[in-house]
């Protein structure tokens, strides 16, 4: 891995709505050298909501540039027996953000109005995203108890939020990767979580059919500080 870190911060309060998806759905986005990842005999897309803090770009912290919140589509893939993830759509507030990451490493990033709301009581916290990219709305929340858990290796919550390696391609269709390194993250248990949006508009087509189903489980990580290694 390289010593080289591109990106550190802080990722809190991380909501995951994690679907079950046909594999034809995501064969078309698998970047070269890799193969998609099952839980539970099946391929899965998860939403995820969380907020990006005391953020730093190559050792800078850029002012107006700290603190905001991501809503992202992903996928889990396996590259030589590693297990990662890959990105639909990555959404963000701020549009330096969006032409760095497309401009200098392809991520699917785009701006779109967005606001997020955490609070907590002695027994309980709740966090809310929103974004606006059109005439399209995405709202999400989840509310748990306020006693974080560290879940099994072997859980379901441990598949969906434990991943070093993040993969993606560049403009010519090769294949990049990175390491995202953070202490495994606790969750809080889930009391209700609920999501609204217009998959089609947001994601296109093929995601149009999650707009009649349920999410297989939603996961509430309480999160860390991060960094991000841009790999040799």
């Amino acid at each position: 891995m390289s010593s080289f870190v591109f990106l550190s911060a802080e990722w809190k309060h991380l909501i995951l709505f994690n679907y079950k998806v046909p594999e034809k759905v995501l064969i078309p986005h698998l970047p070269p050298e890799c193969e998609l990842d099952y839980f539970d005999g099946s391929p899965f897309v998860s939403l995820v909501g969380f907020q990006f803090l005391r953020t730093r770009v190559l050792g800078i912290k850029w002012p107006f540039y700290t603190n905001f919140s991501e809503i992202n589509l992903r996928f889990y893939i396996r590259h030589k027996g590693e297990r990662g993830v890959c990105f639909i759509r990555e959404y963000v507030p701020k549009i330096l953000i969006t032409a760095i990451a497309r401009g200098l490493y392809n991520e699917p990033y785009k701006t779109a109005a967005m606001q997020d709301t955490v609070s907590y009581s002695p027994k309980h916290v709740r966090a809310e995203y929103t974004l606006q990219d059109g005439n399209s709305n995405l709202q999400m929340f989840a509310e748990g108890k306020n006693w974080p858990t560290m879940p099994t290796e072997d859980s379901m919550e441990h598949f969906f939020k434990e991943h070093e390696l993040g993969v993606g391609q560049d403009k010519n269709g090769n294949l990049l990767k990175y390491t995202v390194w953070h202490p495994h993250w606790n969750i809080f248990p889930v009391t209700n979580a609920k999501t609204s949006l217009d998959w089609e508009l947001l994601y296109g087509k093929p995601f149009s059919f999650l707009a009649r189903e349920d999410p297989y489980s939603v996961c509430f990580a309480e999160g860390s500080e991060i960094k991000v290694y841009f790999k040799d």
